[in-house]
């Protein structure tokens, strides 16, 4: 029997993981959207590209959730997208309700579920699903380090001139300006990068890192990026059904972690069959600590607004 997942948002992120998925032949998909007519229209499309890809996986629209009961992994994309001037902590309250109900529909329907969360602003968009489905905070797991990482990745293969595939990258904290890539722990096939690049090119990359949804934002004027956020929820989601246990940085909900409590930041995590299996800490420098920190603390500040809001 085949898995399913439900994607909740048939906007460019959601159509996009709909698609992505359709493509590795992952699962059976629910695509569901409140706007009437596009979640059937855009899974009637991806549908009909089957016999051109040799994918045989089904793709059903819907407005309501009962077509979702018994998911094995929900994607939550839904919310309003990121306008030019306009900051992820912005999104904070009209997203909440948005996600907040999407969570409550998707507990009932898939009360087995793994939930992921790529609804911005992404760490306090999880938190609220985490609060709201009262699952096993394993369960519930937020995108953001695999799209920071590819991001820093996709600039230094730039940079350097090699192949992505060669480059690992390290990113830490919460996603958004205040996330931390770790510049010691990546490398080109093992090579430091402090021994491939000068500090101040480093420095410039890291900075575009940070910057890279609002540098997409800037350019597109009308909604922010989907492609790669889309990709990046669906490797997690492929490492979680086929249980492949790869190692990818999550945000996660840590109970004393990094000497962080009760926040979900991101961090590196074993993703498998029960979600998250194993969180990995690593040794920080204090630059590194304090960065980590200084951007928890940003996340707080969303979650105690969130917090008045129960």
């Amino acid at each position: 029997m085949r898995k399913k997942i439900t994607v909740v948002g048939a906007g460019n992120v959601g159509a996009n993981c709909a698609m992505w998925i359709a493509a590795k032949e992952l699962a059976d998909v629910v695509l569901v959207d409140v706007v009437e007519g596009v979640p059937q229209g855009k899974g009637l499309d991806l549908l009909q590209a089957g016999p051109i890809n040799g994918s045989d996986i089904r793709i059903a629209g819907s407005n309501g959730y009962s077509e979702s009961k018994d998911s094995d992994v929900c994607i939550i994309t839904a919310g309003f997208p990121r306008k030019p001037g306009m900051s992820r902590d912005d999104l904070l309250i009209a997203n909440y309700e948005i996600v907040k109900a999407a969570t409550e529909q998707l507990v009932k329907e898939s009360p087995n579920a793994i939930l992921i969360v790529v609804s911005n602003p992404l760490d306090a968009m999880a938190q609220t699903a985490l609060m709201v489905s009262k699952f096993p905070k394993q369960r519930v797991i937020g995108m953001a380090g695999v799209l920071d990482t590819a991001r820093f990745r996709t600039f230094l293969a730039e940079e350097l001139q090699v192949s992505v595939e060669n480059v690992t990258a390290v990113v830490l904290g919460g996603h958004g300006d205040t996330m931390v890539p770790l510049v010691r722990l990546s490398s080109v096939s093992g090579i430091p990068l402090t021994e491939l690049l000068s500090k101040e090119r480093l420095d410039a990359i890291v900075d575009r890192t940070k910057n890279g949804g609002a540098e997409i934002v800037k350019h597109l004027k009308t909604g922010s990026a989907y492609y790669a956020p889309s990709a990046a929820a669906v490797e997690m989601a492929e490492s979680i059904l086929k249980d492949k246990k790869k190692v990818l940085p999550c945000a996660a909900y840590l109970e004393g972690e990094y000497g962080i409590k009760g926040l979900f930041v991101g961090v590196p995590a074993k993703l498998g069959a029960a979600g998250i299996e194993k969180i990995y800490e690593i040794q920080l420098s204090d630059d590194e600590k304090a960065a980590l920190h200084k951007s928890a603390a940003a996340v707080q500040e969303l979650v105690d607004v969130l917090k008045s809001k129960q």
